[in-house]
């Protein structure tokens, strides 16, 4: 486990650079713990600001278009104006079925302006799972872009939509001034747009911070998806929180982001933090560790989006002359591993990792706002860290059916309590909102939401993330942290990147732990040899995984996240003739391959672990 420590000299250390931006830090505090759900101040008004402030300025760079704040305001009002001639009021709801492109961020913010949420749909879901999505917000139209009609017209007799023009077509063009043809059934959305009024909208009833500003869905990587409402609030806060707080965004700052902004480190952390500077972003469709850092030069980016993998992919990328050649010096987003924290800052002249911990549906949120090394950073809301059941999300509850805190520095299960100025959105399942409060915790009445997350004080209220629950499993008694597993496989040197979980063996108890790991040079021969004595050198015995599965790439979802369900059934089974699989056998010094004997063998309870 990692012994990294914030100290008070550190964060004096930090001060000088904190308090040249004083003011700008002064502001985004307010706007961070600004709590009148009824105050004017929505997304639409922040793209307003800007227009105003900057109407000439980059708002969306992409391919080799350029938007300004001026057009982009322009084109979100006539969107506005285009679904209010719809029928659609405040309160309503639209699904969104878009690329990463100029077309979306426009449909949100003209959505916004008169108080219809945008549904943001995962563009990896089809079929069941896209219906399911979409009937989950009952929205009264759909959006598709021409890249995902195909999963639109897999679902279109599953959905239900509450519009005569339920399908809006929106083609894949590279000027403002391009409709293409809209298969049968659909509603040219932008040609309609364009004989709309670029004039600002006027409603009786004025959007507000606490209505409905977008839906965000969990990735359902372990099941259904759960929609979870994001407010204009959520908006707000990463305007302040990230934009101004963490990143001090300026006009000139341009953040090139190739996460998918369906998910809410794109949409609302990157973009927020783009707000709040009047600031440029560029957007890519899909990430891509070849074109990235030319895509930086052109875009002359000086922040970027991420998440831990994405790093792990640049850092799996030939060391390069031009690995410094470029205008980044900051970077945003989420589970960078302390195995490559300062590898990735130092072979890239990164200044500052932003680095945060945040959930779409979630009250709390941690920052790293004095630019520490290997933390999530500090927050402003109330939480706590207490004792919890291994392996589950559940917390320990003591004689008199009361949570109970860690000591300072272990490890505990994250909660944040839920009030007036800390609100949990939750889901649009009241079901599910209700399985994450944890309610009569520490006196009766009160009420906490439950991240599911272990993460530790590591000095000076700044936290370090550990595990998800769930993520650990049980062996030989002892409880195997993945996570912990998977930063010592990393530091092997041996991997591009690993996933641990435990598998089930018959007549054993517990999860026989189990790696399926890339190899740094997939054409050569894998060494588990090799491999063994390093873990061996690191890991208790108990820790180290019995299973080994090399293979050429894992498959993830859109955010970078695993499938850990879909490689957690294949256990040790032979199933591709293209990987390989090695057992730790009982009494043996290394691994050996697995062949359809030994798997049966075993599956026989033939071998006692």
């Amino acid at each position: 486990m990692s012994q990294d420590i914030v100290t008070a000299r550190d964060i004096l250390r930090s001060l000088p650079t904190v308090l040249k931006k004083f003011p700008y830090v002064a502001k985004g505090l307010y706007y961070y713990r600004l709590k009148d759900d009824n105050k004017d101040l929505t997304l639409g008004r922040l793209v307003e600001r800007n227009a105003d402030k900057y109407p000439q300025r980059p708002a969306i760079l992409f391919d080799d278009r350029t938007i300004t704040w001026s057009e982009l305001d322009a084109w979100s009002n006539r969107i506005a104006h285009y679904l209010k001639d719809q029928g659609l009021v405040k309160g309503d709801a639209i699904a969104v079925l878009l690329d990463n492109r100029p077309e979306l961020l426009a449909t949100v913010v003209g959505a916004a302006k008169v108080g219809v949420a945008c549904a943001m749909l995962n563009t990896s879901q089809k079929g069941k799972v896209l219906a399911h999505s979409i009937n989950l917000i009952q929205p009264r139209m759909l959006v598709v872009g021409a890249e995902l009609v195909d999963h639109a017209e897999g679902v279109r007799d599953e959905i239900q939509l509450r519009h005569t023009k339920p399908l809006q077509y929106l083609a894949d063009a590279n000027t403002l001034n391009t409709f293409g043809e809209e298969p049968q059934g659909y509603t040219n959305m932008a040609l309609e747009v364009s004989q709309r009024s670029s004039t600002r909208p006027m409603l009786s009833n004025n959007v507000t911070m606490g209505d409905t500003a977008v839906y965000l869905y969990t990735s359902g990587t372990t099941g259904l998806p759960k929609a979870a409402p994001g407010s204009h609030r959520k908006f707000i806060r990463a305007y302040g929180g990230f934009g101004m707080l963490s990143l001090a965004m300026e006009p000139e700052d341009v953040l090139y982001c190739t996460l998918p902004l369906y998910h809410g480190t794109a949409l609302l952390v990157c973009w927020g933090s783009v707000l709040a500077g009047g600031s440029a972003i560029a957007l890519r469709r899909k990430f891509s560790a070849s074109a990235f850092w030319d895509d930086v030069r052109k875009y002359n980016a000086t922040t970027f989006g991420y998440v831990g993998e994405l790093c792990r992919y640049l850092l799996n990328q030939p060391a390069s002359a031009q690995d410094r050649n470029h205008g980044l010096t900051k970077m945003i987003g989420n589970g960078l591993r302390p195995s490559i924290w300062t590898e990735f800052k130092e072979r890239f002249g990164i200044d500052k990792v932003a680095e945060l911990y945040a959930s779409s549906e979630g009250n709390i949120g941690f920052s790293n706002f004095f630019n520490m090394d290997n933390t999530v950073g500090f927050s402003t809301a109330p939480y706590k860290l207490v004792k919890y059941h291994e392996g589950t999300r559940d917390p320990i509850r003591n004689d008199k059916g009361r949570l109970e805190e860690v000591k300072k520095g272990q490890p505990g299960l994250l909660i944040g309590e839920i009030n007036k100025k800390w609100a949990f959105e939750g889901y649009t399942q009241k079901e599910a909102t209700e399985k994450s409060i944890l309610r009569d915790a520490f006196k009766k009445g009160d009420a906490w939401f439950n991240t599911g997350d272990v993460l530790k004080e590591i000095g000076c209220r700044h936290l370090q993330f550990v595990d998800r629950m769930g993520d650990t499993f049980r062996w030989k008694g002892e409880n195997v942290s993945t996570t912990e597993v998977e930063n010592i496989i990393d530091g092997s040197g041996m991997v591009q990147e690993a996933i641990v979980y435990g598998v089930e063996i018959p007549n054993t108890n517990g999860k026989a732990g189990m790696v399926t790991l890339v190899p740094q040079n997939p054409e050569a021969s894998f060494d588990a040899d090799k491999l063994f004595a390093y873990l061996q050198d690191n890991l208790p015995p108990y820790a180290i995984p019995v299973f080994v599965r090399v293979t050429h790439a894992i498959e993830k979802t859109g955010t970078f996240k695993y499938r850990k369900v879909d490689i957690q059934k294949l256990g040790y089974s032979l199933s591709s003739p293209h990987e390989e699989v090695y057992a730790w056998l009982p009494g043996a010094s290394g691994y050996t391959q697995l062949t359809p004997e030994l798997v049966a063998d075993i599956d026989a309870g033939g071998v006692r672990f």
